[in-house]
């Protein structure tokens, strides 16, 4: 049975821990405020990019590389994780959305490439072994336009080089603060047929102003860019989100412990009194006697 002053040190003990997820819900909170304006402010050029890509690229195959379809033989995964924990199901929901894909295409017979963004998918991936072919860690709450160039401009290269034929982006898209939903979003090949129908252009006509070649030149990498920010963007504000809601659900079970063990406390100090005082009058009869 625990002694008075083993209660009282769990007590404290769980006193400290709540002291600690009370500030790391504060410091998600406002962390995510930040991610969710840059989030927000987003969405829209990154929608309408899309919409104008996809009404141009449907007659311009050929003009440029990445509007060049061919037949899939590797499929690349990019995953986008945290690089800290203590976030929940956060980086759990999105290797599992990254497995289930994975596994659909080894069914299919295709070749399988993996990049990570993010220290916990980088050990998840190496401690089963598989092979990562590249990896961007210490992104989180840190990451730069420059940071994101670096991650687009290696997807563009190994697709020209055709080191891929196909390659899909896996990232949690923020809903609210208590909600993020995993996406499993095909960035290239860029195809007009997928994007028309979703976007509504598919009927859209353009007047090239340079040349098509000059515009697709400058803006099918961009868009690539634009794509791969907005989903980091995405990702960032889940994760504050995820973090802020499990840091306030631990400073709730803290609470809760800290009742537990202080009724526990009081029922084994009134036990002790109890037996002390039991202990006197036991003294005092058999001075009596």
């Amino acid at each position: 049975m625990a002694t008075l002053r083993d209660i009282k040190r769990r007590i404290t003990a769980v006193k400290n821990t709540k002291q600690i997820t009370k500030a790391m819900k504060m410091v998600a909170a406002s962390k995510l405020r930040k991610a969710q304006t840059k989030m927000l402010e987003m969405r829209p050029y990154a929608d309408k990019m899309n919409e104008i890509i996809a009404g141009m690229s449907g007659d311009g195959e050929g003009l440029h590389p990445l509007l060049v379809q061919r037949p899939r033989r590797t499929v690349e995964v990019v995953v986008i994780t945290s690089d800290r924990g203590l976030c929940g199901a956060f980086n759990t929901n999105i290797l599992k959305t990254a497995e289930r894909l994975i596994k659909k295409y080894k069914e299919e017979n295709f070749n399988i490439s993996i990049s990570v963004v993010g220290k916990k998918a980088f050990d998840y991936f190496k401690r089963r072994n598989i092979p990562i072919r590249n990896s961007w860690l210490g992104l989180s709450g840190k990451m730069t336009y420059a940071d994101v160039q670096k991650v687009a401009n290696d997807i563009i290269e190994s697709y020209i080089n055709e080191t891929v034929d196909e390659v899909f982006i896996v990232y949690n898209k923020f809903k609210s603060v208590i909600a993020q939903e995993t996406q499993a979003a095909k960035l290239l090949p860029l195809s007009e047929a997928e994007s028309a129908v979703e976007t509504g252009t598919a009927s859209t006509v353009f007047i090239y102003e340079p040349s098509r070649e000059e515009i697709f030149n400058q803006l099918l990498p961009k868009n690539i860019e634009v794509q791969v920010y907005r989903a980091l963007l995405e990702s960032q504000a889940s994760e504050e989100g995820a973090r802020m809601s499990a840091m306030e659900n631990a400073t709730k079970n803290a609470d809760e412990m800290i009742s537990k063990l202080t009724l526990q406390y009081n029922k084994a100090r009134q036990a002790s009194i109890t037996k002390e005082l039991m202990d006197i009058v036991g003294g005092v009869e058999a001075l009596k006697e």
